[in-house]
């Protein structure tokens, strides 16, 4: 009995979240390319504590994500991960981000190899205030947004559809048309 109590609310939390995806619901605005991007101060996979301040004179790819190890975000943190070293040469750090706590980013870090942080953002108010956060009173989680910031702070550019496969090739494509500039 027990294991259909926990099956059900299992499938009612699933559904209310396909529902909230189609609807939008509870989400904030996003903010403008060209204003200072939204402060924020996290805790990383292992504790540390992150803050937009902390990347002053780099470039940021702060990526907000659904949850770890769906594969969906899978895709995108691996391929994060494989572009790294061109990302990290261009003087840029990533940054990801999703409401899961810090333990469920340590064991999804370590089985991927993930070599950037990745932010618990547990309570979802750093991915309200970058208008990343669907939150269905039962349900949270984090829109697939990105969101580049320059070395002064300033958003740069976002993107608010993401496909997971081609994602990190279009965030390197654009970092290289910045350092073009």
């Amino acid at each position: 009995m027990k294991w259909l109590q926990i099956r059900s609310v299992a499938f009612t939390a699933g559904l209310l979240v396909m529902v909230g995806m189609a609807m939008g619901v509870a989400t904030a605005a996003t903010p403008e390319v060209g204003k200072p991007a939204p402060e924020f101060r996290l805790p990383d996979q292992e504790g540390k504590p992150h803050a937009l301040a902390d990347y002053r004179g780099k470039w940021l790819v702060l990526y907000f994500y659904p949850k770890n190890d769906t594969p969906g975000c899978t895709t995108e943190a691996c391929n994060f991960r494989d572009g790294y070293g061109q990302i990290k040469a261009m003087g840029a750090q990533v940054l990801g981000v999703s409401v899961d706590d810090t333990a469920s980013h340590l064991a999804f870090a370590k089985k991927y190899s993930l070599p950037f942080p990745l932010l618990a953002d547990a309570d979802g108010a750093v991915a309200e205030r970058y208008g990343a956060l669907t939150n269905m009173a039962l349900v949270k989680f984090a829109k697939r947004q990105t969101f580049l910031i320059d070395p002064q702070g300033v958003l740069r550019q976002s993107w608010l559809k993401v496909d997971p496969d081609k994602h990190a090739a279009e965030v390197i494509a654009a970092l290289k048309q910045q350092s073009a500039r």
